[in-house]
This record gives structure tokens, C-alpha cells and sequence, in this order.
């Protein structure tokens, strides 16, 4: 099927479901706006701007501001669509008929000409900032909690054309990993690996779904590292990027850890733990499947870490022990992995499909995904070991401390840590895991 009949069978069903929905909450009419340009309070440098979540799952403009979609059920949708006189930015880009076709397309010079269309008798549900929607409609309703949960978890199973949007994003992410490996292994600091990465992707580091992660050595410990030196290492021991690309509004997150050229036996013990842990995220992979809780995939990590550390000798006692002491959590502190799509966090992580709370276990309160996997369902797999001084620091002075092989634990510790991340679709006949796809395209 064409990229052009996929959406047009995404936007059908999209209102299809929506008609339901308008019914069932008593909404006539439902608008999403796609968000408004920022400026910090003292400055007038604008944040960059990423259209909201949920009028990126109708419409492939992560980038238009200030556009509104009206939503009438039985009818055409209709798109305010802003392109202003401007000689200072240049507007978005004109229609495409690919994707215009599904919508009633009204060309709007400021958004002063839809806000009036909020000001209606009818019972109306808006989506959007409160602080750019407030006050521009007696009747209106802004991000009604049960229409708002309904359509968060429609979000949550993806359509044949939101798969291949986070396909195609996956396979640009191959490329800029790819590219970022061989800068790595060259010797390139951090900021020029980056500049490698996005020269793989061929895109502009402001259309980046998030910033990446790019962390040499000792800053892999830091999960979110948000630096890029540009000084070159001395030695390259490891290397750790976490970084997508955005398709159409649709996200790819993507790790992958590798360990420098140089030979040490710290080193060859680190690479045995890079590809212990390639073999369990492959595990934990396959175990995606349709009717499985993801919290206990997530314990299943837990599990497969502690045989990690035991096997390489860094821990001893067994692999349950290891989990119920907390040992495992120092070095995989984070969770397993969350929805993705519009969001790269995506939304109804943590609540049921009926809308109820479903916080993730005491033991674990990062983990940003608690449901039972559906087909349709998108979701990260990243497990993680990580040398984390200020975690080890807490464990060596604990009673479980004595379980640990410091000198070994000290001479790992320079190398960070490991994270190896790929997007797995859940299908009712098996997981499809859209990275592997997307990097064995690259041989």
C-alpha cells in the first residue's frame, strides 16, 4: 500500500474513533491546535517549536504554529492552516496534496481569523495550551480529562501508516549511529561525532525529536548527559550514543554502546559486558509480545542484569538475591522503556486503558511504562548497566556492599556504561523490532 493510501486509511480511522468519542463525552465539535512559538521571559530568542503531540497524529507538521483542526463528527475535518505575510521567517510550506486531500484546507494570514470559531453555542472540547486557548470561548472546554485520556490511549495503538513513519524514522537514526561509530573510532570528540551524526541523517540538528546523547568514556554514567566537549579524548575507551530523527512528526530513539580499539583487560571485560548485554536487550526484544505486562519485562531485565554481573564476576550470590538486595538498581537505575510515536515519551504510559492511575512499583518509580502490551502498541526496549559513582558510593557503604568486587568495579568505572536501545512494534503474530530492521538495511 502507497504512503498516500496508509494515511488516508489513518485519518479514516482517526475519524471514525473520534465520531465515537464526540458522542460518547457529549462534544460537538473538537479543536486541536498545534501549539504556539515560545520566547523566554527577558528575551526575545525564540524556544524552538515542536507542533503538540496530538495534532501531529492527524496532520505530518511538526513545525506549523498556530494552526487549529476543527473536528466535526460526520464531516471533513477542517484545517486552519497559518501562513503568514512574514518577512522576517519563512512560512511553512504549502499544502501537500497527500495529505491535504483528508481535510477541508482554509490558508489563514494570522491566527486572529479561526480564533473566532472557538467562540460557539455548542458544546466544545479544545486541545491545546490553556494560556493560548483561555477566554476565546464561552463554551469551551480546554483538554476535558475523559475525551483527553480516550484520545491518549487511541494514541497508544499505532496505525499501519504511524509504523512506517517510525520505520523510516528508525532507518535515518541507522544512518547517523553509523556514521557516529566510524567518528568514533577515528578519535573525534564528542561535538564532532555529533556533527557526524548529523551529516548521516542529512537533517537539521532543530528537527532532532530530542537532543542526543553523546557521551565519551566516564560520561556514559550520566544518562541524560547533556554536554558535547570538544576536546578530543586521550583515549577512547567507550562510546554511548542515544539519539533519533523525526519522520513526519513521528520519533525513532535509538542507543547503541561501543568500546574504543584500544586493548586492556578492563577493556575486553567491558566488551563482554556490551555484548552480554546485546544478547539480553535481543531477549527482552523477542518477550515484547502481545498480552505480556511490561513491568514484568521490565523485572526480567533486573533478573538478566544480575546474571550479568554474577557471570562477569563483578557480584556474587545468586541472580534473585542480587535483585531483592536493590543491587541490580545501582547499576540499571532507570526503566526498561516507554511508548513512542508523536512523543518520544509517549502519552498513557502510566495509565490503564480505562483511564485509571497505574504508577509504576515502588521499587522501580522510573519506569515510565506499566501496561499490558497490545498489538498496535510501539515501545522502546533499553536496558542499561551503568558505573554511577554517587549510586556505588551508597552501595559500598550498605550491608549488600560486601557482595561486590570493588577493584574490579573501579577498574570499569572509567568506561560509564552501557545502554542499548531499539523500538519494537507489538503484532498480534510477534514483535517486529524496527531498528534491527532498519540497520540490517544498511548492509
Amino acid at each position: 500500500m502507497s504512503d498516500h493510501a496508509l494515511y488516508a486509511a489513518h485519518i479514516r480511522h482517526k475519524r471514525d474513533r473520534l465520531d465515537h468519542l464526540l458522542n460518547e463525552t457529549g462534544f460537538d465539535v473538537l479543536f486541536i491546535h498545534s501549539g504556539r512559538v515560545a520566547y523566554p521571559r527577558f528575551d526575545d530568542r525564540a524556544m524552538p517549536f515542536r507542533a503538540h503531540g496530538h495534532f501531529t497524529a492527524w496532520l505530518p507538521l511538526p513545525y506549523a504554529p498556530d494552526c487549529m483542526l476543527e473536528c466535526h463528527a460526520g464531516q471533513q475535518p477542517l484545517l486552519w492552516y497559518l501562513q503568514p505575510d512574514d518577512f522576517w521567517h519563512s512560512p511553512p510550506a504549502p499544502p501537500e496534496a497527500w495529505w491535504a486531500d483528508q481535510f477541508d484546507v482554509r490558508i489563514v494570514k494570522t491566527a486572529d481569523e479561526w480564533m473566532g470559531r472557538l467562540a460557539r453555542v455548542e458544546a466544545t472540547a479544545a486541545i491545546g495550551d490553556e494560556a493560548h486557548l483561555a477566554g476565546l470561548g464561552e463554551h469551551m472546554a480546554i483538554n476535558p480529562p475523559k475525551l483527553l485520556q480516550a484520545l491518549d490511549d487511541d494514541r497508544t495503538r499505532k496505525s499501519d501508516y504511524e509504523c512506517r513513519q517510525i520505520f523510516l524514522a528508525n532507518g535515518q537514526a541507522a544512518r547517523g549511529h553509523q556514521a557516529a561509530r566510524e567518528a568514533f573510532l577515528a578519535g573525534h570528540s564528542e561535538l564532532e561525532i555529533f556533527q557526524a551524526y548529523i551529516r548521516g541523517l542529512n537533517a537539521d540538528p532543530a528537527t532532532l525529536p530530542y537532543d542526543g546523547i553523546v557521551a565519551l568514556n566516564a560520561h556514559a554514567a550520566t544518562l541524560h548527559y547533556q554536554h558535547r566537549q570538544t576536546e578530543r579524548p586521550q583515549q577512547a575507551r567507550t562510546f554511548l550514543l542515544d539519539a533519533g530523527a523525526d519522520v513526519a512528526g513521528y520519533a525513532s530513539d535509538v542507543t547503541r554502546t561501543h568500546v574504543g580499539p584500544v586493548a586492556s583487560e578492563a577493556g575486553g571485560i567491558f566488551q563482554g559486558l556490551v555484548d552480554a548485554m546485546d544478547h539480553l536487550q535481543r531477549r527482552l526484544c523477542v518477550s515484547a509480545q502481545v498480552g505480556h505486562s511490561f513491568v514484568d519485562m521490565h523485572h526480567q531485565a533486573h533478573r538478566g542484569i544480575a546474571e550479568i554481573l554474577r557471570q562477569a564476576g563483578l557480584a556474587s550470590g545468586s541472580a534473585d538475591a542480587l535483585v531483592e538486595s536493590g543491587i541490580t538498581r545501582t547499576f540499571f537505575p532507570h526503566g526498561l522503556g516507554h511508548f513512542l510515536g508523536t512523543q518520544v515519551h509517549d502519552v498513557a504510559g502510566l495509565v490503564s486503558p480505562e483511564g485509571q492511575a497505574a504508577p509504576p512499583p515502588a521499587t522501580d518509580p522510573m519506569l515510565r511504562l506499566t501496561r499490558v502490551l497490545e498489538a498496535g502498541h510501539v515501545v522502546t526496549i533499553e536496558p542499561g548497566l551503568y558505573f554511577i559513582p554517587m549510586l556505588l558510593s551508597d552501595l559500598k557503604a550498605a550491608p549488600a556492599g560486601a557482595q561486590i568486587d570493588w577493584a574490579l568495579v573501579e577498574a570499569l568505572t572509567p568506561f560509564g556504561g552501557i545502554r542499548i536501545e531499539d523500538n519494537v512494534h507489538i503484532t498480534p503474530s510477534g514483535p517486529v523490532n524496527l531498528t534491527r530492521e532498519a540497520f540490517d538495511a544498511l548492509d
